[in-house]
């Protein structure tokens, strides 16, 4: 059996589906959001490699490199945000971090 294009956009789908679902069914936790956003970008790589690979042009994958690159530097500023809220206010829920607004 051989995977051909349907398979890999379908499995960018379902990945793009269950990030949509993690970020609207878990608004309190910041760590899971960041995971969803993490997983959302992952699914829109598959399409990317997906159809640079089927195409035979190198321009997708590029594209995921710096995507990859954004993604990196988002994920350790969040984490050091999620950090320094979790020393001011001692938790991460979502509802009760209201010091940022303004």
């Amino acid at each position: 059996m051989t995977l051909t294009l349907g398979h890999y956009l379908s499995l960018g789908a379902i990945l793009f589906a269950l990030s949509v679902i993690g970020i609207f069914l878990n608004r309190k936790n910041l760590i899971v959001l960041l995971m969803a956003i993490e997983l959302m970008l992952l699914a829109v790589n598959t399409n990317f490699v997906a159809f640079s690979h089927y195409l035979g042009d190198l321009n997708g994958q590029i594209f995921v490199f710096f995507i990859l690159t954004v993604a990196a530097a988002e994920a350790a500023i969040g984490l050091a945000i999620l950090v320094l809220l979790f020393r001011l206010k001692s938790n991460i829920n979502v509802d009760e971090l209201d010091s940022l607004k303004g």
